[in-house]
């Protein structure tokens, strides 16, 4: 099993667990094996289901997990450690910042059959967005 954090962390994490009333937290194995396999989820972005067995069975965790959330630890425990950031794996999720084929230059469908009138022709030609009854500017 891969550690995703140290053991300084993982005490740090521990003792603010620890505070919190409804969670049991009297096996530290069990609650730093049940981290590891939130942040194995965490860092792979894969689902719940794809979780390694090592961890434990994906459903427990993923009720584990949720049932956390409902009670509001991850939000306080986030917040108790946000004055030391750790910012060795620092990503851009790449979803967000995703462009358009077309945005990167890459040419258009069908741009090759499409033809464009030229400048001249469409000089010469009257204004299509003008209603008949307005004059025109040019003779």
């Amino acid at each position: 099993m891969e550690a995703f954090i140290t053991a300084d962390q993982f005490e740090r994490v521990y003792g603010l667990l620890r505070q919190e009333r409804k969670i049991h937290t009297k096996e530290r194995e069990v609650i730093r094996r049940f981290l590891e396999a939130v942040f194995w989820i965490d860092r792979s972005g894969a689902q719940w289901r794809f979780l390694p067995a090592e961890y434990g069975g994906w459903n427990s965790v993923y009720k584990r997990f949720a049932r956390r959330d409902d009670l509001g630890v991850w939000g306080r425990l986030f917040a108790g450690v946000a004055d030391d950031p750790d910012l060795q794996a620092v990503m851009i999720d790449a979803t967000v910042v995703r462009a358009h084929a077309c945005a990167a230059g890459a040419p258009q469908k069908g741009a090759a059959r499409r033809r464009r009138p030229s400048g001249g022709r469409a000089a010469a030609s009257a204004p299509s967005s003008m209603c008949w009854s307005t004059p025109s500017a040019t003779p």
